[in-house]
């Protein structure tokens, strides 16, 4: 007998006898019993606990797999269409709307994303606890919607903008009121918190929909997060090389009225795969969990724990087909087994089981990579702050009529990154694993470090291009970025942009993968979170680090290294400051990986020995 925990309203319980198993869940006042047989349980229903909309067992045959995922794949090309046409080009709507300087308008564009890479953590809470993927994601997306309404409305009626005061005109103040401002940020933050339900859970539901208990299935899932990733910078690609002409060029009701209207179509897109989609319930909120092992650890603190591991307490006897899976103890982190030690009272805080207790020590295991993740998110904060702010300097002109956009580059990182995603997929990976005899070709984290590496090189790269342009600029006597164009092509910043693709595709992609593979299976959402909210770490860490150095860098007299006249400032200082820090960080990363022993390689052959024995002695 297996139970499945969906919060207060939601349960779902397997009950195996004789050869039958039958599913028995309850969605608030509905119960629904389906008897499965062990021939057809196997062959036709998913093993690993997932559902359909109603709550009743998934068909194999009915959805799943590439089906439901095209749709959600479908949703993410349009979604990431409207999330980058407003985050790419928005340092440049605050210079030139709202008047922000080069420190201000970079902070505030760094904070705003920062919070909306944060906000996962409480959509994954929300998720896991109480409504599930699916229905966290739909609440999300209709806040998601109004705030991108809404500020495709205040870029538009003349009453919530600033006006553009065009030639001479008299008495017109540029300046934006604190109203038209408040309002302006209303919108993002509104826009910000409709992201949280949305970015942790659609990729986490697009990886639910493969069965890792069926061979082809769990082949098939190596190949997701590569794909998902593809059909996000394939979003990227559009925003960046066409949007952001369109914002630059025709104006900004259009260029964000587009990726409003992008995004109903990627709502719409998302609904109609419902039928198709797999579903896991709510499996109870993964912070409880991890804070009563916590709290009952602290109580315990003087308690030895047993050298037997079987007199710790555990209360979980079930078949994989349930979707709850028993986890064996493991040596790591073992003051944490003081909470499963049966010792004085057995209260919800004074007694966890074993697997509540190796399920927090895997989240606190992957706090390390996640730390390492940091400074190359920081990194990644620079392509739509500074990066674009070097482009705005430089010359831009293609023929007579056509300038070329600042923010418009980022879109050779998406090409870039695509370019490798399907290198990587389609033969770097077929080609090493014969080697390696790992399916993923490398590891993990083996990925990520190569991105790590990457990004090294391009804080390099960008310090040199950036003393150049200062060079060029001094040379003929441009002294003030703002009244003078430096005779040197937007071009010249293409490698720093061409190498932060490559970078993604190793580290982004393979930090996605990781934070969801490593998580336990009832945590899967928070996991994914931890890979957002390392974006959101790196933006707030890049504000921070943009107003210390400038503030420090100007004291006693001297200039600061980042000021809105880009030719007095040093970038290129700057820059260089990062390349060493990356460094820093990679050693860091190294250390880390080093001590690290994958979930797979702990748990796998353990706990799935257990489990089909246990099924074994049920089914006698």
């Amino acid at each position: 007998m297996g139970h499945v925990d969906g919060g207060a309203s939601t349960w779902g319980l397997y009950i195996q006898t004789r050869g039958i198993t039958r599913f028995i869940n309850n969605t608030g006042n509905k119960m629904v019993i389906t008897s499965v047989g062990d021939e057809e349980r196997g062959e036709n229903y998913t093993q690993d606990g997932s559902v359909d909309l109603r709550g009743r067992p998934a068909l194999r045959s009915k959805g799943g797999r590439w089906t439901a995922c095209s749709f959600i794949v479908g949703y993410e090309v349009f979604e990431r269409m409207a999330f980058y046409g407003i985050s790419a080009n928005l340092v440049v709507y605050l210079t030139t709307r709202l008047h922000e300087g080069t420190v201000t308008s970079s902070r505030n564009v760094t904070n705003w994303v920062g919070t909306v890479w944060l906000m996962p953590i409480l959509g994954a809470y929300v998720s896991d606890a109480h409504l599930g993927r699916y229905w966290t994601f739909l609440a999300s997306s209709a806040i998601y919607l109004s705030g991108m309404c809404l500020l495709t409305l205040v870029v538009s009626l003349p009453s919530l903008r600033p006006p553009s005061c065009p030639g001479s005109s008299q008495g017109c103040d540029p300046r934006a009121s604190k109203f038209q401002i408040g309002i302006f940020y209303t919108a993002l933050y509104v826009l910000a918190v409709g992201t949280g339900g949305t970015k942790p859970n659609i990729s986490t539901m697009g990886a639910d929909q493969f069965d890792d208990f069926d061979p082809a299935e769990r082949a098939q899932k190596l190949s997701f997060f590569n794909w998902w990733m593809f059909s996000i910078f394939f979003g990227t690609l559009f925003a960046n090389a066409f949007l952001v002409y369109i914002q630059d060029n025709v104006g900004w009701t259009i260029g964000y009225g587009l990726p409003t209207v992008g995004l109903m179509i990627s709502l719409l897109v998302f609904l109609a795969g419902t039928p198709f989609y797999r579903h896991k319930l709510p499996s109870g909120s993964p912070f409880a969990k991890i804070a009563r092992v916590l709290v009952a650890c602290s109580r315990k603190w003087w308690v030895p724990v047993p050298s037997n591991p079987k007199e710790l307490h555990e209360e979980l006897e079930v078949c994989p087909t349930a979707g709850k899976y028993r986890i064996d103890r493991t040596p790591y982190l073992s003051f944490l087994d003081k909470a499963a030690v049966k010792n004085g009272p057995s209260t919800r805080w004074t007694l966890c089981s074993v697997t509540e207790v190796e399920e927090t020590k895997q989240m606190i295991r992957m706090l390390p990579i996640l730390v390492a993740t940091f400074i190359p998110s920081t990194m990644l904060a620079q392509v739509n702050t500074l990066f674009v702010k070097q482009g705005i300097t430089m010359e831009r002109s293609m023929g007579p009529h056509f300038k070329i956009p600042p923010a418009s580059l980022a879109a050779f990182i998406t090409l870039s990154m695509l370019i490798c995603v399907v290198i990587y997929d389609r033969f770097f990976v077929r080609t090493i694993r014969r080697y390696t005899k790992n399916p993923r070709g490398i590891s993990l984290l083996q990925r990520m470090g190569v991105g790590l590496i990457l990004h090294i090189i391009i804080m390099v790269v960008a310090s040199v291009t950036e003393r150049k342009r200062l060079q060029i600029a001094h040379e003929n006597g441009i002294f003030d970025s703002r009244k003078g164009i430096t005779p040197l092509s937007i071009f010249a910043l293409l490698p720093q942009f061409i190498l932060m693709g490559m970078a993604d595709a190793f580290l982004e992609v393979g930090k996605l993968e990781f934070f969801y593979d490593q998580a336990p299976e009832s945590m899967k959402s928070l996991g994914t979170s931890y890979s957002t909210s390392s974006l959101g770490i790196g933006n707030f860490l890049s504000s921070f680090l943009l107003t210390v150095v400038a503030s420090a860098t100007g004291r006693g007299g001297h200039k600061s290294w980042i000021l809105d006249n880009l030719n007095e400032s040093h970038l290129d200082y700057y820059y260089a400051f990062f390349a060493v820090l990356n460094v820093f960080n990679f050693l860091f990363f190294l250390v880390v990986n080093r001590n690290y022993v994958y979930r797979k390689e702990v748990f796998a052959s353990a706990e799935m020995e257990l489990q089909e024995e246990d099924c074994r002695k049920i089914d006698s």
